[in-house]
């Protein structure tokens, strides 16, 4: 099998980073089992400096707990692979960052570690935009380097959905003041 996540990664980076040029954002990242994916796909964008400020790299749960404030309560109730856990990565990376959006991968990889409730290919990614939290649950077939390349793949492309969105609604703001501007 011939792997290509990471040409779809790069690509999905460098239309990140033309979707953010000149917006005056950054973005953060908080990866477990990606290690650093995400952001590798980021940095190989030339010019990525001006919309990209960092990345932690927390595979274990003391990573998780002592750079992102990842609760011990969390990490022992639900487990580090959980909804819980990446939006409290992805809430860190923003508090500990100059970023105003972030995303925050957890997962188990393989070839072990998985259970019924939580298999191998089990992946949780959460985004933060302007505040607002949101996470989804994924299973990627395929081996270790297919799961974690179809994580980075799917970070980056929520990534970039979610700017796309905000430009959208800033777009439209921008247009809102200016008709009420015109009124008054």
């Amino acid at each position: 099998m011939v792997d290509l996540g990471h040409v779809v990664a790069d690509e999905l980076a460098a239309h990140l980073g033309k979707a953010l040029e000149g917006q005056g954002v950054l973005i953060s990242t908080a990866e477990s089992c990606t290690g650093g994916g995400v952001s590798s796909a980021i940095t190989s964008v030339a010019g990525s400096s001006a919309w990209f400020d960092r990345g932690f790299v927390v595979y274990s749960n003391d990573a998780k707990r002592k750079m992102l404030a990842v609760k011990v309560t969390t990490l022992k109730k639900h487990g580090a692979v959980s909804k819980s856990v990446v939006e409290e990565m992805a809430k860190g990376a923003i508090k500990k960052s100059n970023a105003t959006f972030s995303v925050a991968i957890s997962g188990l990889a393989g070839p072990d570690g998985g259970t019924e409730e939580k298999p191998v290919g089990l992946v949780w990614i959460a985004w933060v935009v302007e505040g607002q939290v949101d996470a989804t649950r994924m299973v990627f077939p395929g081996d270790r380097a297919a799961v974690r390349s179809g994580a980075v793949a799917m970070a980056l492309q929520g990534l970039l959905v979610r700017v796309l969105e905000w430009k959208e609604k800033k777009k439209k703001n921008a247009q809102d003041i200016g008709e009420v501007e015109s009124l008054v």
